[in-house]
């Protein structure tokens, strides 16, 4: 792990040689929480938005030395956030494990100390829960244990919003699956609206494609950004009610080849030497021959007649007969060059898993790691741990909030604050 773990506070590097005092320190836009913060995508955004990130909060300690190593707040002190490795829920009977009121106490510390050392600044909580429980992806029925987890993490929002109510924060920004207001998961989102807009938020959400944003790649997602209504600016925010862009920047379309070219070819199940996380999974005989007859951005209709005779799956051909349709038609097929990527998925590396295919017909094999991360809007120079743990490392990626997406958002919010409650605000 990165740094040795304070009894109170979390893990963290060690402050930079060159840092500088902190009376010269730069200082921050805004200072910032995140929670659930897994692998540092919506971190890494809201540092290259100029926040201070104070900690991430996670209850997974595999992200760790991800987070803190690929995340040095350039500000104030330039050290790394806090990785407060808690679980959210109080502690209970049902739920002894919970640690809500020990991350209390731990934030309560942190927040003041930071809005000390920046006064003036905005304080932003990003509070991106894991989307699981929003999902209906999973092609077989799960387990009672997962089903029970599942059914927990659904109140995740709900306790984030304990955090709100007390740390008073001046932005709160959310990102989600695009279905979450699906009235099916009982009414989350609404809820979660409701309850920022009880305490004092003006409060807007809306699908998004990442792709509007600079990433390359879609993904839609639901986006909920809630200001304090009191430092707020214009009409519709002191009204409640606010507008959210369906797009940022140029708003041009980053393409898959343009993104991942650069990248040194590789064969399925190689690793790089000199570039972190450059690796691709291991292909059987049959999945090299059905990758190496696909042509990108077309269906696996191909798969009944390749130059090896029909390599369609038994289970996808008695579907068919079934249905009298063609299903899962992304398996087994290569992305488009020239158009972003499909949504990057935990499965991410696996060509049986969708349209993972590596676009270059003269690799056959699905997207790397590294090529995943890429198309996540990741730089190349951020590395996932462990090195080794392909599976590990596709979850992180798959999960993340893209940082081109959370630093899009972070500045639009800080565009919504009054400066003249803010008047050290360049943004906006």
């Amino acid at each position: 792990m990165a740094g040795a773990r304070p009894k109170k506070l979390g893990a963290r590097a060690k402050t930079p040689k060159d840092a500088a005092p902190l009376s010269k320190a730069k200082m921050p836009e805004f200072l910032a929480v995140d929670f659930f913060s897994g692998a540092g995508g919506t971190t890494r955004g809201m540092l290259d938005a100029g926040g201070y990130v104070i900690a991430g909060v996670d209850k997974d300690a595999a992200c760790e030395r991800t987070y803190t190593d690929n995340n040095g707040n350039m500000t104030l002190d330039r050290r790394p956030p806090h990785y407060l490795c808690r679980d959210i829920f109080p502690s209970s009977t049902a739920h002894p494990e919970g640690q809500q009121e020990k991350l209390m106490k731990e934030l309560d510390v942190l927040i003041a100390k930071y809005r000390a050392l920046a006064p003036g600044r905005p304080l932003m909580f990003a509070i991106c829960a894991p989307c699981q429980p929003f999902t209906t992806l999973a092609r077989k029925e799960p387990s009672e244990r997962r089903v029970e987890r599942r059914r927990k993490d659904k109140n995740l929002l709900s306790e984030a919003l304990k955090f709100v109510r007390r740390f008073r924060p001046d932005v709160v920004l959310s990102e989600n699956v695009s279905g979450i207001s699906d009235p099916r998961f009982g009414g989350i989102w609404e809820a979660f609206r409701k309850g920022l807009r009880a305490s004092g938020y003006a409060v807007g959400s809306n699908v998004v494609c990442a792709s509007k944003f600079g990433v390359p790649q879609y993904r839609k997602r639901s986006i909920l950004v809630a200001v304090n209504r009191k430092k707020s600016k214009g009409e519709a925010a002191r009204k409640g009610t606010l507008s959210i862009p369906v797009a940022g920047g140029s708003g041009e379309e980053r393409t898959v080849a343009s993104t991942i070219s650069h990248l040194p070819k590789i064969e399925a199940g190689e690793l790089h030497a000199t570039i972190p996380n450059h690796r691709a999974r291991t292909l059987s005989d049959t999945n090299l021959k059905r990758i190496a007859s696909a042509k990108p951005g077309v269906s696996n209709s191909y798969l009944s007649s390749t130059p090896y005779g029909d390599l369609s799956l038994p289970c996808h051909r008695r579907v068919k007969k079934k249905l009298k349709t063609a299903c899962f038609t992304d398996v087994y097929t290569r992305m488009s060059g020239d158009r972003p990527s499909p949504t990057i998925t935990t499965k991410c590396h696996s060509i049986s898993n969708g349209r993972f295919g590596h676009y270059d017909t003269k690799q056959n094999r699905g997207i790397s790691l590294r090529e995943a991360a890429a198309l996540q809007s990741f730089r190349d120079d951020y590395v996932f741990y462990p090195e080794d743990g392909v599976c590990t490392v596709a979850r992180m990626i798959g999960n993340a909030v893209p940082p081109r997406l959370a630093q899009s958002f972070a500045e639009f919010s800080m565009t919504l604050l009054d400066k003249r409650v803010f008047p050290a605000l360049t943004i906006g």
